[in-house]
């Protein structure tokens, strides 16, 4: 990783942010405000890049559903995450699915359970767990995770557009 080069403001901005966090469960929230973007901005940016999914009501009604702007941004960052060794996440995040196809052509759809370089194993709509052998077979599977998108999208933000996004939500929380 490439040194990181940062004035002596910066550098406390960072101190104050990363002394910010709870160190336990007896510690109190943090007080560091990450509101910082632009409303409008995070509008557009949603208009352009989130809409074709998530529409302004359901924007609404899912920020109205979160409490603290910090678990906000996390949430929309990457939903359904709730940090490792935290609480579970307010929304808990939709089920990835996977459909294995047999080499007779038998298909089974279900939901996820566990996937390795071996085998892999759903729940089927009726609540029979099954797992399949894929190594060393020709069984085909198929996953799909509904969050896909939001993984893809994760390396394209900018700090900016975090913070504007952010800023949207909040807004749109508020009514406005």
């Amino acid at each position: 990783m490439q040194a990181f080069t940062f004035r002596s403001e910066q550098v406390q901005d960072l101190a104050d942010f990363l002394h910010g966090f709870p160190v336990n469960s007896q510690s109190t929230p943090s007080t560091i405000n990450i509101v910082v973007g632009s409303p409008a901005r995070g509008e557009a940016f949603v208009s352009a890049r989130c809409s074709a999914c998530h529409a302004t009501d359901a924007l609404r009604a899912f920020s109205a559903k979160i409490d603290d702007a910090k678990v906000l941004q996390q949430m929309w960052l990457m939903p359904g995450s709730g940090g490792r060794g935290g609480p579970p996440p307010p929304i808990p995040p939709p089920p990835i699915s996977a459909t294995v196809t047999l080499p007779t052509g038998e298909r089974v759809q279900g939901r996820l359970e566990r996937v390795d370089d071996f085998s892999v194993s759903l729940t089927q709509a009726d609540g029979r767990r099954r797992t399949f052998r894929t190594a060393g077979t020709e069984a085909k599977v198929d996953i799909r995770n509904p969050l896909q998108p939001h993984i893809e999208l994760l390396s394209t933000y900018t700090d900016s557009d975090i913070h504007d996004v952010t800023a949207y939500l909040v807004a749109l929380k508020a009514g406005r």
